[in-house]
């Protein structure tokens, strides 16, 4: 289930979507996928960094490689479903940001490339 905060959001308003993969060949498929299919119209991988947290009662840490998805608010629903096919995680980290502003040309382009068919 997809839980989402600001109903008042338009469909075409951008969000940026969060997330991690494990390794770099999984955080490329999961951007590949993704930008292939419409549901995002960039993915920036960034740097390996280590996380750490909680997870069943113990301390547990790994790297990572972060994910951040830029789409629409009509998309983000399909984002994220596909995002938890791809995902290993039993429970991976996706959040959703809203996008207050931007330059109009790329905000226009993100809309463009995510457009419903």
């Amino acid at each position: 289930m997809f839980a989402h905060g600001d109903s008042a959001m338009a469909p075409d308003d951008l969000v940026l979507v969060i997330s991690n993969a494990p390794d770099l060949l999984l955080a490329k498929r999961i951007a590949h996928v993704l930008v292939e299919e419409g549901l995002a119209a960039c993915v920036n991988l960034g740097a390996a960094g280590l996380s750490m947290y909680m997870w069943a009662g113990r301390l547990e840490g790994g790297e990572e490689i972060p994910l951040t998805m830029k789409t629409t608010r009509a998309r983000v629903h399909e984002l994220v479903s596909r995002l938890r096919q791809l995902h290993p995680d039993e429970v991976p980290e996706i959040l959703v940001l809203p996008v207050l502003g931007g330059l109009a040309s790329y905000v226009d382009w993100v809309r463009e490339r995510t457009a419903l068919a």
